[in-house]
């Protein structure tokens, strides 16, 4: 090789060698990622108790919650028809 082509290839060479530990690090962590994705998918026969746990805790919430939305209806319901009555005997003297 002559010294012009050699002058030419020294920086794109030292240009290449942080760019190519850049994407080989990029590509380290998209494994690693996608490997810890796979665990978490897998489920531990030990986690699987707890998430059936968590399970029933979100169902009876689910109920508890509906049981509440039931009552406010009925709060609502009740204002309601007590502003109405308020509103149709008309100012009290």
């Amino acid at each position: 090789m002559d010294k012009q082509t050699l002058a030419v290839m020294i920086p794109v060479i030292v240009m290449l060698i942080p760019l190519s530990a850049v994407i080989l690090n990029g590509w380290q962590k998209i494994i690693k990622l996608r490997i810890e994705e796979a665990k978490a998918r897998g489920v531990a026969p030990e986690s699987s108790h707890e998430i059936e746990d968590i399970r029933n805790e979100v169902d009876l919430v689910r109920r508890e919650l509906g049981e509440v939305q039931e009552r406010l209806d009925f709060a609502e319901r009740l204002l309601a028809r007590n502003s109405e009555r308020d509103r149709l005997q008309g100012p009290a003297n």
